[in-house]
């Protein structure tokens, strides 16, 4: 039986990406992340905007996008659900978003100056906390 899970994500007006995408990259990372998962109900769309403070069709869109990605699945009636775990993008197609992140991540990060051992020990921390924070 489906539960419905609170959204608990922030949108911020002073980050770059839209309203919009922040939603969509938020939802993406607890679900890659294992905060939400296979069945859980997300809040409606007015729900979501209410709680954000934000215009219904900012997160209708957001949600939309996330359906057709395969990463939400519509149930007539019931609401919007965690879809199942699935490959999304090809082989090809990961690597080649990989080799783009991190050629955006090097050329933000080297200018910087920090030695590469603090980088790779702060990525390396980041993802430790990635690590899903339910039990089954």
């Amino acid at each position: 039986m489906a539960r419905t899970s609170p959204l608990m994500i922030q949108v911020a007006t002073g980050d770059a990406r839209p309203i919009g995408r922040q939603i969509v990259d938020a939802v993406r990372m607890k679900i890659a992340t294992g905060e939400l998962v296979q069945g859980d109900q997300l809040p409606s769309v007015r729900g979501l905007a209410q709680q954000l403070m934000l215009n219904p069709n900012t997160v209708a869109k957001a949600y939309a996008e996330l359906t057709t990605e395969g990463w939400l699945e519509s149930r007539q009636g019931t609401g919007l659900f965690v879809a199942a775990r699935r490959q999304r993008l090809s082989d090809a197609e990961r690597e080649r978003r990989l080799d783009d992140a991190v050629g955006r991540f090097i050329n933000d990060v080297v200018p910087l100056g920090f030695p590469p051992d603090e980088v790779q020990a702060r990525i390396a921390d980041e993802f430790e906390q990635l690590v899903p924070r339910k039990t089954a």
